[in-house]
């Protein structure tokens, strides 16, 4: 419904119920659940043709270096930690994000050098016309790229709010085009876990595949209701369940 993969919300689970795996198992498990769930999403957003396609595949190929290189720097990085950094990036994201979605100012067209433009019509006639920095949205998806192979989250969690705040798109394509981007964003990093054998033929390959067998029917109706809510109550639902989550996985990181 929000375009975030589900990742967000998965990694802190397996977190708190394995709390002796290392973080490598849980993104890697993570990350083939969020490719399955991000696929799903896209067949259901391209029937409502809301996916900016041509944005989507400038993104897509920005994540690529930075997908691979946060599966492997992941194997590197202390549980304890791990739980830290993710739960501070969930709260500081959830925080930001809140107090940008009752904005309602008028904000002045794009301009200057690099500015792409692009008009959207969906399966029901609504029209989307937006204009943005294409070099910003490339820089930022490749470093979201890192980031999100890291922490095994897919990434839509944080490109969403980026689309819709920093490059303006609509919310509704930002939702949309996440879900193109983070087919391909998760697929890169798990197709490194792999490589690498943390994700083998072991019991995290299996919990990854139950996983994904549920999270495929629940993309599509999140997809089904996130053209029947307003843009705003779906922000709004995004930054709450972002506060909660990150609280309560850093209270674990601190062995409370």
């Amino acid at each position: 419904m929000v375009g975030a993969g589900g990742g967000f919300v998965l990694v802190p689970i397996l977190l708190l119920l394995y709390p002796r795996a290392a973080a490598e198992d849980v993104t890697a498990t993570s990350l083939f659940v969020v490719c399955a769930n991000a696929a799903s999403g896209t067949v259901a957003y391209a029937r409502q043709r809301r996916i900016d396609y041509r944005s989507g595949i400038w993104f897509a190929t920005a994540t690529l270096p930075g997908a691979v290189a946060g599966a492997v720097v992941v194997a590197f990085v202390p549980r304890r930690a791990f739980d830290g950094i993710f739960a501070t990036l969930l709260v500081a994201l959830g925080l930001w994000l809140m107090l940008h979605a009752g904005a309602t100012a008028i904000r002045s067209p794009v301009t200057g050098r690099g500015v792409v433009r692009r008009t959207l019509r969906d399966a029901r006639g609504n029209a989307f016309v937006y204009s943005f920095h294409l070099w910003k949205g490339i820089v930022l998806s490749a470093g979201i790229g890192f980031l999100s192979s890291l922490l095994g989250i897919g990434g839509g969690v944080i490109h969403v709010p980026v689309m819709a705040t920093v490059l303006h798109f609509p919310i509704h394509v930002a939702t949309a085009t996440s879900q193109f981007v983070l087919t391909f964003m998760a697929a890169e990093g798990t197709s490194v876990h792999f490589a690498t054998g943390a994700l083998g033929w072991n019991d995290w390959l299996g919990r990854a595949v139950l996983l994904a067998v549920g999270a495929v029917p629940g993309a599509q109706v999140g997809a089904w209701f996130a053209q029947r809510v307003h843009q705003r109550i779906i922000i709004r639902a995004l930054s709450a369940a972002l506060v909660l989550v990150g609280v309560r996985l850093g209270l674990k990181a601190l062995g409370l």
